[in-house]
């Protein structure tokens, strides 16, 4: 963690609101990413975040390190996401998805077809597999920060990755043969 990291995650952690704020500006969109992954749903990532950073807040306190600030609140994020979907029991595809017109080319809707199965198999992934996946191949998060943010080392997060992406593969490849496209 570079020193201008760790002094802005100390200074948030002992109240300056400033530093808080430059703290939300940059974990932002990571976070979102991890909510987003797990939920598949953009108003309740949303929403996810934000209870998180209140959280946070409030409980900034009981971090001692502030090394570990990232992933502290990455945990809030994650915990928030496993409530919600254990309310939920579901996990809904991509609307857009759903709402494919008939009128639409057929490459369109293999796409979507392609698209679904993707979100249907991240789903079925577990939270930590999924969020490591989700901010490095579709947030294209690099690896320290996803270090930082999911409370892992580099050994780890590549083995989550790894079996991640292998588990993926697994279940999309009979899937995705399937889907045969006339682009004519």
């Amino acid at each position: 963690m570079k020193a201008a990291d760790y002094e802005l995650y100390f200074a948030a952690i002992h109240g300056d609101q400033e530093a808080f704020e430059m703290v939300i500006r940059k974990l932002s969109r990571p976070l979102f990413a991890i909510a987003f992954g797990a939920l598949q749903n953009r108003e309740e990532a949303e929403d996810t975040v934000q209870d998180a950073f209140v959280k946070a807040w409030k409980g900034r306190w009981r971090v001692r390190d502030a090394h570990k600030f990232p992933a502290w609140i990455g945990a809030i994020v994650r915990h928030r996401a496993h409530d919600i979907l254990m309310r939920r029991k579901t996990i809904p595809l991509d609307e857009q998805f759903n709402e494919i017109s008939s009128g639409q080319a057929q490459f369109w809707l293999a796409d979507a077809e392609r698209h679904q199965q993707v979100h249907a198999a991240l789903a079925t992934l577990p939270e930590l597999h999924r969020s490591a996946l989700v901010l490095r191949y579709l947030e294209g998060t690099d690896y320290a920060t996803i270090e930082r943010l999911l409370g892992v080392s580099n050994g780890a997060l590549r083995g989550i990755l790894g079996r991640a992406l292998a588990t993926m593969r697994k279940r999309l490849k009979p899937k995705l043969e399937g889907l045969h496209v006339n682009h004519s």
